[in-house]
């Protein structure tokens, strides 16, 4: 007779599993691959792919020879932190700047806490901001690609290097110009401006945040928080001086915050338990990217917001608990 050693109640049976969640996700990031590819041609391709092999065999020589336990990498979530690592990243970013990346986001903001589900960081953005801070001129040069109708038409998505949206407005307003040459609306939604692999297009973001909402592997709390407040934020701003701040929906179509609302700061590792401290932190991620955007040294602040929220969320935990079981 075969003895089952039970736990203590209460039982729970999900079908939900960790390769299940992960997996969701890379479908989920699909969109936004394709979307990097149309426009930026096969550089983005090979960052992608570099970034997600490096992070698959760094995860596993670190398993198997330092914390030699078993390997994990089939549980897709080294793949997970490959793309989102490659989606904050310009597409001519050198490839040696791309492996030191993966190695910083799995062997130090993912595993030198202990693998996946033990690391307070969200690898990927750790990774990403290394970079930023050691290679800036590297990770300031974006290329602008070619417009859509162009790449139908049977053009190659032939790159020229120029500024983001974000950087082009923050230089010009220290300058003192008053006329911004921001793309239009249905560009920044399609993703026609200069930028990161993942950020460009807020369709293809939106897409994969649906599905992930489908699969409820994400709730809404944490991306309509986010955005929310950077939209309201941005547009207090714009209405005191338009000629200072970017208008909010400029605001919320360039740059990573769609990228970073859906899929970094909804990571369920780092993120808070309760839905209050959910939206909590969703508010502080929006905050704290409007301030650094305009007031902070980088035009861009998503990454470094979503990393502060991190440091914060043990005490959103302890601030906002969910419910106990039953009650």
């Amino acid at each position: 007779m075969k003895l089952l050693n039970v736990s203590g109640s209460p039982h729970v049976h999900s079908g939900e599993s960790v390769k299940r969640i992960m997996w969701d996700v890379n479908i989920a990031l699909i969109p936004m691959l394709l979307t990097a590819i149309l426009f930026f041609g096969f550089d983005a391709l090979f960052v992608c792919l570099v970034s997600v092999v490096s992070c698959i065999l760094f995860q596993w020589l670190i398993e198997k020879f330092l914390l030699k336990t078993p390997t994990s990498i089939s549980d897709g979530s080294a793949i997970v932190t490959g793309l989102l690592l490659a989606f904050n990243l310009p597409s001519n970013l050198p490839l040696w700047i791309v492996i030191i990346g993966a190695l910083v986001a799995i062997g130090i903001g993912k595993m030198s806490f202990g693998g996946l589900g033990k690391n307070p960081f969200n690898p990927a953005l750790v990774g990403r901001v290394f970079l930023l801070i050691s290679f800036p001129v590297q990770m300031t040069t974006w290329p602008t690609p070619k417009g859509i109708c162009n790449i139908f038409a049977g053009s190659t998505p032939d790159a020229v290097i120029g500024a983001t949206p974000l950087a082009a407005f923050k230089e010009a307003v220290k300058s003192g110009a008053t006329n911004f040459d921001l793309p239009s609306f249905a560009d920044a939604f399609l993703g026609h401006m200069g930028g990161s692999l993942g950020e460009i297009s807020a369709l293809a973001i939106i897409i994969g945040g649906i599905y992930l909402l489908c699969r409820r592997v994400i709730s809404w709390h944490i991306p309509v928080s986010f955005i929310g407040t950077a939209f309201v934020f941005g547009a207090i701003l714009w209405l005191v001086n338009p000629q200072m701040y970017m208008d909010p929906v400029h605001v919320i179509l360039s740059g990573g915050i769609m990228l970073g609302a859906v899929f970094m700061a909804t990571d369920m590792v780092t993120s808070p338990m309760s839905k209050w401290g959910q939206v909590v932190f969703g508010i502080g991620c929006g905050l704290l990217t409007i301030i650094i955007r305009n007031w902070g040294s980088y035009p861009e602040g998503v990454s470094f917001a979503i990393l502060l929220m991190n440091a914060c969320v043990p005490l959103i935990n302890k601030g906002f608990k969910p419910k106990r079981f039953a009650k």
